[in-house]
């Protein structure tokens, strides 16, 4: 479309803000996104391994209960353990299938409180040990009588007890001490890989995020810039400007919407120079026609005598109501005409102006028909001032236009919840092409109509105005009788 690229290339400051507020706003959002998904599923993971080492010690305990009843059944009693640090680890070793060798500083730092304990070089590292208490030096071992047999006395109170059981009778007690469990080095591991690949798979989210961000970000940006450049022409007087429809989306409606705007404007502004021509065209033609004979009469060409003051007389009136029109019609299109509306019956209206009319459709030898098919009175809610001046000139629209000899029909009725009028004369005829424009301002339809007879052409316009602002409809259609039919629906009020 011609001066379309020209559009799109202006204003790129402007737009490029819109677009990195876009891009800014999509990788924000996905940033948030990805964020929460770090801090649920961390939490997630952490929760769920967590779960899953306690299980694991659970498991780990219940083995150590099996291990030490059997233990208990073998040996017929706990002699074997008493004192013997040896023995108690490697049974706490056997019963964990997770380890391959009991080492060496839990076995020597079993006596201890776990707070004091540390493990010498070649160890779990510090940071390890201070976050995982070694599960060797977190259990100790009891009789049925709850005398410690293996383990710090001092600690008792803070140990949680569990039955060790042998022919359903409580043989002894286990002491686990509070405590997180012990990890695992390949458990660490995990944790580690997973969340290094969480990392590396957020990071790529965001790269592809910011990536799909700027594209989308330009690809909106895009129609924004040539929508701001061709506003910026249409504000200018630049009616021509137009946008490219592209798509079928939000886009595309827009863009057709400001093209159809743009011819809308386009219209207007051919309709106010046409206007304005037109009005200085009416304006001429009775001031030079005044003019003429004015100077004819002051050059001693035409008397001064009464038939030419008439005369002169007659050209201001036409002149007068031409103004009269134009200060009607200005104000009906601005709505600033003043509507007193009440509720009435607009029949007797219709009866009053048609009675005034009478005497001149008669000196026409125009017949005019009332055909009423109301079976009672109907009320609208109207201003009776303005209801009789669309009527006056309804009737002057069919006396000026309908040949001596013809006719003129008034039919009143209802349809549905409208008062319909109707006005239908006979020849001369209206084309299809020319009804279209009966309302239009200064039109006129030739040769019927001229200057004389018909005035400037206003008094459709005005009518319809006023029907407009009573909330009802006007309608000119080809007349049976040969001429035309003008339609006024008015809404009844029930």
């Amino acid at each position: 479309m011609p001066g379309t690229a020209g559009l799109c290339m202006q204003n790129e400051y402007y737009v490029m803000s819109i677009r990195i507020k876009l891009f800014l706003t999509f990788l924000l959002t996905t940033l948030l996104v990805v964020l929460g998904m770090h801090v649920f599923t961390r939490w997630s993971l952490e929760k769920g391994f967590t779960e899953f080492v306690e299980q694991r010690q659970q498991e780990r305990l219940d083995k150590i209960l099996d291990v030490l009843a059997e233990h208990y059944a073998h040996n017929q009693g706990w002699q074997n353990l008493t004192g013997n640090k040896h023995n108690w680890i490697a049974l706490l070793w056997h019963a964990d299938p997770h380890r391959h060798h009991p080492p060496v500083w839990v076995i020597e730092q079993a006596q201890r409180e776990p707070e004091q304990s540390w493990p010498p070089a070649g160890m779990p590292p510090e940071n390890s040990r201070k976050r995982w208490t070694p599960f060797g030096l977190r259990v100790m071992l009891l009789d049925a009588d709850r005398a410690i047999l293996f383990g710090r006395e001092t600690l008792l109170s803070q140990a949680d007890l569990y039955p060790i059981r042998h022919d359903r009778q409580t043989v002894g007690f286990l002491g686990l001490l509070p405590g997180k469990p012990v990890v695992q080095a390949s458990d660490i591991y995990f944790m580690e890989r997973q969340t290094n690949l969480f990392f590396w798979v957020a990071l790529v989210m965001v790269l592809l995020s910011a990536l799909i961000a700027w594209f989308l970000a330009y690809h909106l940006g895009r129609p924004l810039k040539c929508i701001t450049a061709a506003t910026r022409k249409l504000a200018a007087g630049d009616y021509a400007a137009r946008l490219p429809v592209e798509s079928s989306d939000e886009m595309g409606q827009l863009a057709r919407n400001f093209n159809d705007m743009a011819a809308a404007l386009a219209q207007a502004e051919q309709s106010r120079r046409r206007w304005v021509a037109d009005i200085s065209h009416e304006l001429r033609t009775p001031l030079a026609v005044l003019r003429g004979e004015l100077e004819a009469i002051m050059d001693g060409i035409r008397p001064l005598t009464a038939e030419a003051i008439k005369s002169l007389s007659g050209d201001v009136m036409r002149l007068n109501r031409l103004t009269e029109d134009l200060y009607q019609l200005s104000l009906s299109d601005q709505g600033a005409l003043s509507y007193r509306k009440t509720l009435l019956d607009p029949v007797p209206i219709l009866q009053e102006d048609l009675a005034a009319f009478m005497h001149d459709f008669t000196n026409k030898q125009i017949s005019v028909k009332w055909i009423n098919h109301l079976t009672r009175p109907l009320s609208i809610n109207a201003d009776p001032d303005r209801l009789s001046q669309l009527f006056r000139n309804l009737l002057t629209n069919s006396l000026n236009h309908t040949d001596p000899g013809g006719r003129v029909e008034i039919t009143i009725q209802r349809l549905a919840d409208r008062l319909v009028i109707e006005l239908a004369d006979s020849s001369p005829g209206v084309s299809g092409q020319d009804i279209q424009h009966l309302f239009d301002r200064f039109y006129r339809v030739d040769p019927s109509r001229n200057r004389h007879l018909g005035g400037a052409g206003l008094g459709l316009a005005i009518c319809s105005n006023i029907v407009r602002a009573h909330a009802g409809e006007l309608q000119a259609t080809p007349s049976r009788l040969g001429g035309l039919s003008i339609s006024v629906s008015l809404p009844v009020v029930p």
